[in-house]
C-alpha cells in the first residue's frame, strides 16, 4: 500500500485513490448479496467508516486494501442477511429485490445526470431479477459463498475468511447454491425477442385485450407484487395466465391515466408505469421461449428511488 503523506503535507493522500477505486466493486458485491441498492450503499459506507477508523499504522499493515474492504463488506452483508430473514417475516406481502434501471445516477436518482461510474451497478446475468430471486431462496452462507466464488471469482480460501467456515465447507455451500440456480433456470431467449414480447404485452395490456395477454403468458405463469404495506398489491403471487390477465386489466381500468414505458430493468426488457411523470411501479419479466413465465412488479415507493425523475 502507498504510504500516506506526512502531516502538514498539502499533497493529496495517494492511498485515497486506492481505497475509493474499490467502491464500484463493493457496491456490485453488496447489491447481489442483499438485493437492495439502498442497503448496498449503507454497507459500503460502513465499510469505509471502519477503514478510516483504523490507525495509520493499522492501515499501512494491510497487505491488500481491496481484500480487506471486501472481507469487511462481505461480513457486514452476511450479518444483514441473517437479520433480513426475521425482517422479511414481518414484511407485508411479497418481498422482491430492488429493481435497477440502466444507466442512471444511482445516488440522486436523476436519470441522465453525470454519474460517477463507481456508483453504477454493472448489469449482467448475475443481476437479473430471476437470478436475484433465486439468491433469496438460499441461506445467507450459501448466498455469500456462491456470489463471492462463482460471480466475483474469489478462491474458496478467501471466501472462508469472510464466511468463517473452512474452504471445503464453502465449496459445498457454493455447490448447493449452484444446484438451486440450475433448477430455477429457464431457456435463454434472445434479448431482441424478449423486448418484442414485452412490447406486445404492453400493447395488449393498454388495449385491455385479455385474450392477447393470455396468449403471451405461459399457462403456468406467476405474477408477484411488492407493495411493502405502503401501496396496495396482491399479498400472494397470482398463478395462471387467465388469472393474471384479468387481474392486470382490472388494475389498468382502475388507473386509466397510467403511462407505460419500455425500460431496461436489471439488464432485461421491462416496463415502468408512471402517473403524472412519477414512477409508480417497475415490472421485470422472465421470458421462456415465446411466453412470459414470471412477472415481478415493485410498487413499494421505498424501492423505486433509483427510478425517481425529479
Amino acid at each position: 500500500m502507498t504510504n500516506r503523506s506526512e502531516p502538514g503535507d498539502d499533497r493529496p493522500d495517494p492511498s485515497l485513490s486506492v481505497v475509493m477505486s474499490e467502491r464500484r466493486r463493493l457496491i456490485n458485491l453488496a447489491y447481489r448479496l442483499l438485493g437492495s441498492l439502498a442497503e448496498a450503499e449503507d454497507v459500503v459506507q460502513e465499510t469505509y467508516a471502519r477503514w478510516y477508523a483504523l490507525s495509520r499504522q493499522q492501515q499501512e499493515a494491510v497487505a491488500s486494501v481491496g481484500g480487506w474492504l471486501t472481507t469487511v463488506a462481505g461480513r457486514i452483508c452476511l450479518d444483514l442477511l441473517g437479520s433480513a430473514r426475521a425482517r422479511r417475516e414481518r414484511y407485508v406481502g411479497q418481498w422482491i429485490p430492488e429493481p435497477l434501471p440502466e444507466p442512471t445516477e444511482w445516488i440522486t436518482g436523476r436519470p441522465g445526470a453525470a454519474a460517477d461510474p463507481a456508483d453504477r451497478v454493472t448489469l449482467d446475468e448475475s443481476v437479473t431479477m430471476a437470478f436475484l430471486v433465486v439468491l433469496e431462496s438460499m441461506t445467507p452462507a450459501e448466498r455469500v459463498a456462491f456470489v463471492l466464488h462463482d460471480v466475483f471469482r474469489y478462491s474458496f480460501a478467501e471466501v472462508a475468511e469472510i464466511v468463517g467456515r473452512t474452504p471445503a465447507a464453502c465449496r459445498q455451500l457454493a455447490s448447493s447454491a449452484r444446484r438451486r440456480i440450475r433448477a430455477a433456470q429457464t431457456p435463454t431467449t434472445p434479448a431482441a425477442r424478449q423486448a418484442g414480447i414485452v412490447r406486445a404485452f404492453k400493447q395488449a395490456w393498454e388495449a385491455k385485450d385479455i385474450d392477447a395477454l393470455i396468449g403471451l403468458l405461459d399457462p403456468d405463469a406467476t405474477a408477484t407484487g411488492d407493495g411493502g404495506g405502503l401501496v396496495s398489491a396482491a399479498l400472494r403471487p397470482i398463478e395462471g395466465a387467465e388469472q393474471i390477465a384479468r387481474f392486470l386489466t382490472d388494475r389498468i381500468s382502475a388507473v386509466p391515466d397510467v403511462t407505460f414505458l419500455e425500460r431496461t430493468v436489471n439488464g432485461r426488457p421491462g416496463l415502468v408505469a408512471q402517473l403524472d411523470g412519477v414512477t409508480v411501479s417497475v415490472m421485470a419479466f422472465d421470458v421462456a421461449g415465446d411466453r412470459i413465465k414470471r412477472i415481478w412488479t415493485v410498487v413499494n415507493p421505498d424501492k423505486l428511488r433509483p427510478w425517481t425523475t425529479g
